[in-house]
């Protein structure tokens, strides 16, 4: 993926590990700055499913999920798979679509199924989300509602490039189709690989102490003078899934107290909801004083 996305190494692992937690990424950022390409790098990189769905305010629901189509010749009624049936899927600039079709992402991106018609299509995994945001533009926009915004284990800003890097893409990316090295990248993992990296996360050792810091955290941040309303146990959860996930990326069959405080501005700042006079930018300087102020757990060899 560093062949496309050039000096975003923390960025291209922060993805991995979504992906390895079974969580699902919120990328945030001004137009052209790679949120795209970062998610169709992934895709040629994974041997899966990959659907892209462009998110515009004539989306229907059903354009997602699917539905079931009456054939005359038969009779019956046969239901054809909207785009939500995939392995990898980019929800390109999703706060351009209604609330009603954001909504229709809830259920699979949570129990990883798909309820129509009283009936219930199961997803295969690993079932990856990555959607796509401007912050700047705001009209014709929908902004994502607190539940929907739960649902992403991370938000990530991609940010520009420093000067090297930026003249490095500009040389990939010369000649050809314009598309660059995106044409030439081949897959280099299985999904099966990823369920059983997958697999690998859910066995992590996470100390009963490390559990208490994150719900130190957690209870700091929600008696906040400036925060409205704070992180879920949902979310705490998260990010202990995500540490978990971090671990085994690095080799690891434990979590550390600094793999928790790495993924923290990772994981909560997106779950919260500030108080009216409060810049967003405030979210992130809770999570920092959060985690300045909780103390973190050492080992007790006695």
């Amino acid at each position: 993926m560093e062949k496309v996305m050039v000096g975003k190494g923390a960025e291209i692992e922060l993805v991995l590990v979504a992906l390895a937690a079974g969580g699902h990424v919120l990328l945030e950022d001004v137009p052209g700055t790679g949120k795209t390409t970062l998610a169709k790098a992934l895709a040629a990189s994974v041997a899966g499913l990959f659907k892209r769905i462009q998110f515009t305010p004539d989306l229907l629901p059903t354009d997602l999920t699917g539905l079931n189509v009456y054939n005359p010749k038969t009779g019956e009624f046969t239901f054809r798979p909207g785009g939500l049936f995939t392995h990898i899927l980019l929800a390109d600039e999703i706060n351009r679509a209604t609330p009603r079709t954001q909504s229709g992402l809830l259920e699979c991106m949570e129990e990883r199924q798909i309820s129509i018609d009283g009936q219930t299509y199961s997803l295969d995994p690993p079932y990856f989300v990555m959607a796509t945001q401007n912050p700047i533009e705001t009209q014709g926009t929908f902004p994502l509602p607190e539940a929907q915004l739960d649902r992403f284990l991370m938000q990530i800003s991609v940010g520009y490039p420093n000067r090297e890097g930026e003249a490095e893409v500009i040389q990939r990316f010369l000649g050809g189709t314009g598309r660059g090295p995106l044409e030439s990248l081949q897959a280099v993992s299985s999904i099966s690989d990823w369920v059983e990296i997958q697999r690998l996360v859910s066995s992590v050792t996470v100390h009963r102490d490390l559990c208490i810091y994150i719900a130190d955290l957690a209870a700091f941040v929600r008696r906040h003078e400036n925060v409205a309303l704070g992180v879920s146990p949902r979310a705490s959860l998260a990010l202990a899934r995500a540490a978990q996930a971090y671990a085994v990326l690095n080799g690891r069959t434990f979590v550390k107290p600094e793999d928790i405080k790495y993924l923290a501005p990772f994981c909560w700042p997106h779950r919260l909801s500030m108080r009216s006079t409060i810049r967003a930018e405030g979210k992130a300087q809770v999570i920092a004083a959060a985690l300045s102020a909780v103390a973190v757990p050492t080992e007790n060899f006695a």
